[in-house]
């Protein structure tokens, strides 16, 4: 059964497990689309960004983000006002850089998963 043919409450399997994990990521903290694959030893960066982009609407959407820090294109302020209100560190922008936005400080604000990675199917 496609995609398509699905009924619209009901998810692909890979689908729901990223999303779990897209809720599991404490506020303030993030991962990446690799670290979410890596996390369910499944899949990889473009198919959890792909979820993301179909089904994440209904998730704290703003704490699964590129390995480089950079705000969503499209979203950014949406994001950066939910950074904002859950204290994430961002590194602030250079006058240089496009647009003035900050990115996420992903040295600081990097999550692993905790006690929780040892335990997930």
């Amino acid at each position: 059964m496609s995609e398509e043919n699905l009924p619209a409450d009901a998810l692909p399997e890979y689908a729901e497990r990223v999303l779990e994990v897209a809720e599991l990521i404490p506020r303030g903290h993030v991962m990446t689309y690799g670290d979410v694959a890596e996390w369910l030893e499944e899949g990889g960066p473009r198919q959890v960004g792909r979820v993301m982009a179909l089904y994440g609407g209904s998730v704290p959407w703003w704490r699964v983000i590129r390995a480089d820090g950079v705000l969503l294109p499209g979203h950014e302020l949406r994001a950066l006002a939910h950074y904002r209100d859950e204290g994430t560190p961002l590194k602030e922008a250079s006058r240089a850089s496009e647009g003035h936005l900050p990115r996420v400080d992903m040295r600081r604000a990097r999550w692993d998963g905790g006690e929780r990675a040892e335990g997930h199917t």
